[in-house]
Order: C-alpha cells, then structure tokens, then sequence
C-alpha cells in the first residue's frame, strides 16, 4: 500500500512520524512523508520519500507573529487569535503542496494541523487517519490542552472548550478551505457546523502517539480513539557520543540537563544567564542545549557542558534530571528515561504536558517560560534531584513506557494483519 504521512511544526513534531513511517516500511508498504523542507535529509535518511510542505518553521517562529503565539501561554483566546493570525496567509500554500504530495495515496495519515488530508482523502476515495501527539478527542475528563492544570470547572465546560477551540478556527479558515475543496479537489463546500461532526459520524480512527500510563484513555472517547504508545525513533546503532561529552559525563555524577528544543526565546542571552545560574545556585553539574535559540555555548565553567543538539533517547538516561519545554516528544523522552522531569512550558501543549508531569508526581510544579526566572529554576532543580519518591516513581514509568512499543501498536491498527 502505498501511504503518505502529513505532519508540520518543529523536529518535535516530525520525528514521531517519521518512526511511524519507518514501521510502516518495515511492514512492507511505501511511505511518502510530507514535511517542511528543512527535514528533507532527515526524512530521506530513514528510507522514506520525501515532500516538501509549506513554510520554514523556524523562520516562522522567529517572525513578530510568530514571537506573539509563543508569549500565548495557557490562554486560550490568545493562542486561538495568534495562531489565526500566523496560520491564515500560509494556509493556501499548505493546501496547494499537500493535495500535490498525496497524488497517488491509498491511504493518508495526518496530524491535526495537516487537516488537509482529511479532505483529499475525501476526494482520492481512500482511507484516512488522524495522528496526534496531543489528546484533541473531546472530553468531560479535562479541557482543550491550552487550559490544563487552570481552574476546574466541570466536565460540560471542560467539553465546551473542544467546541469552542474547533468552532473559532474553523470559522477563521474556513473560507480559504471551501475554495480549496471546491476548485481544487472538486468536492462541495463544507456548511458552517459540519467538519467536525462530519469527522466523528464517520468513524475516523484516530491515533494518539502517547502512552496510556501518562494519559490513561478518558472513559468518554469512542472505540476508534485509540492511545497505542510513543512513537520512537531511537538513533542509529552506528551513532556513536562525542568524546568531549563522554568524558565530561565520566568525570563527575550525574549532571542536570536544560533544554528548550525549537523553542526561540524573545531574549535568548537572559534565558541562557538564568539556565548557568540555576545550575550554579543548586551546585549541579549541568550539560545545556540550546536548539534553535542561538544562544553561544563558549567559555562555560567547567561543570557546565554546551552542545547543540544530541539524541535524547542516549543522554537523558545518564541525567539526575530534565529541565525542558514540554514539547510533546521532549517530553517522551524524558519520561521514557526514567528520570525526573522540570517543565517549562511556553504555549500550546507544553501546559498539558507540565500538569501531566506534577499530576503523576515525577517532577515539581512547572515553572511557566512568563515567570522563570535563577531562583525558581533552581528550587525546582533542587526538588527534583533531592526527591527519591520522586525519582523512584520516574523509574518505575519509565520501565513501562520502555515496554510499550507504540510503533508496532499504530502499524497494526493502520493495517491490520490478515
């Protein structure tokens, strides 16, 4: 079968896809994943064919809007508008590359904000499934990710954000998509109220790319919803450390990790100043990335190491504790290790991630991006590596999302042996 894989947004966001696309390789069908531009080698070098998809990311966020979106934090009214206001002028782009990425499919999997392959697998005539990193299902259990962990009240308003997240963006694209679906794919346009209810009456599976023991299934999702583990994509076995990194490691306990993956900071000099000051307050020894901040890893104290970038799946497990943004597949990586885990959430799903966190009680309360600052950094660093419940409890997830194999899960589900 031939299978085209939708997915946008930072590496966080590509990576999970791209394991699923390997396991559907293994399996035997041909994989096209589609993605920005910037990730054509590193789709290309697990075997899959690449598409190019819309916008640089990274140049996006960067933007003045983009910068606004990620200063949303956990409003959802803000988050929602800034979101519109970025997403809409590349919208008709998006649309354009995605309907010439999945000529030939026979089946399209996309994630949420690929939502155009929902509609092109309406006109192919194929099978389509939705795969998430992020419970978007509505629900009574809790509300819209944006709002995690803010004041509860009550199963009928906590689905009422699902309505009102849906129905608002919606609303604000749905003009470009009518167009799209009409002169493009040759289907009618889409009433007012329809697209979500249209997608829950038909069935549509969905897939969650995250492990039941951090978000167990709510008692209100329907059968097709299924939760089937993290999606993984280890290193390759040839991959081998830097040795200035090996020996750093060997040379001292266990350090702290501090890391904000794609995330660009508005002012990326204070961020790295409280990052070494926290570690120093706490007497850790740290290893700190910076990602796409851009911030100069030089003349660091010897008990810090730099590193731009480095597979999580090999250093977090040699880490006393993670300190990160909440990024979905971060945030795998740093439950999967075993290890204590600090959140610092910017926007979007790194809220829902962070109140995970606390709520399982393998690692302190977040320290939100909008009120970090030396001294709470480091109180939670002190929490975390001081806590043995804590640590024991990291553990004993970590030994259970390690026995979960949620590539094969999804493979299975996408195309189901015999």
């Amino acid at each position: 079968m031939r299978i085209t894989i939708l997915t946008v947004g930072s590496h966080g966001d590509v990576q999970p896809y791209v394991a699923l696309g390997v396991g559907l390789r293994a399996a035997g069908h041909d994989v096209r994943l589609a993605t920005h531009e910037p990730f054509r080698s590193f789709v290309s070098s697990h075997g899959l064919e690449f598409a190019p998809l819309g916008a640089d990311p990274k140049q996006v966020i960067a933007g003045r809007q983009g910068q606004a979106w990620l200063e949303s934090g956990d409003s959802l009214v803000r988050f929602i508008s800034r979101f519109l206001r970025l997403f809409r002028p590349l919208l008709e782009q998006n649309l354009a590359d995605t309907s010439q990425a999945c000529i030939g499919s026979e089946a399209i999997v996309y994630a949420p904000l690929a939502f155009a392959g929902y509609h092109i697998a309406e006109a192919l005539g194929v099978p389509s499934y939705q795969a998430s990193l992020q419970p978007a299902t509505p629900t009574r259990e809790f509300p819209i990710f944006p709002l995690a962990g803010k004041r509860r009240w009550g199963g009928t308003y906590n689905r009422l954000t699902y309505t009102l997240y849906e129905q608002v963006t919606w609303q604000a694209l749905r003009p470009v998509v009518n167009r799209w679906r009409t002169e493009t794919l040759g289907l009618p346009a889409t009433p007012m109220m329809r697209p979500f209810r249209e997608f829950r009456a038909r069935r549509v599976p969905q897939l969650y790319g995250f492990s039941a023991a951090v978000v167990p299934k709510p008692r209100d999702w329907p059968d097709w919803h299924h939760i089937t583990g993290y999606w993984f994509l280890d290193r390759p076995a040839e991959w081998q450390p830097p040795a200035a990194i090996v020996d750093f490691l060997g040379a001292g306990p266990p350090p702290v990790y501090i890391g904000f993956g794609s995330m660009i900071a508005k002012d990326p000099a204070e961020l790295f100043d409280v990052a070494l000051e926290a570690i120093h307050r706490t007497g850790q020894r740290g290893v700190l990335s910076t990602g796409w901040m851009g911030a100069d890893h030089t003349d660091l104290p010897d008990d810090v190491f730099g590193i731009e970038s480095i597979p999580h799946d090999w250093l977090f497990p040699r880490m006393a504790a993670v300190v990160h943004h909440g990024g979905a597949g971060t945030t795998a990586a740093g439950l999967r290790a075993g290890v204590p885990s600090i959140l610092t959430p910017f926007f979007a799903d790194q809220p829902f991630w962070a109140h995970r966190i606390e709520a399982l009680r393998v690692g302190p309360p977040p320290v939100p991006q909008k009120r970090i600052t030396a001294e709470r950094l480091a109180r939670a660093i002190q929490t975390a590596t001081g806590d043995d419940a804590m640590r024991a409890r990291a553990e004993s997830l970590g030994e259970r999302i390690r026995a979960e194999d949620g590539v094969r899960a999804a493979v299975e589900l996408l195309v189901p042996r015999g």
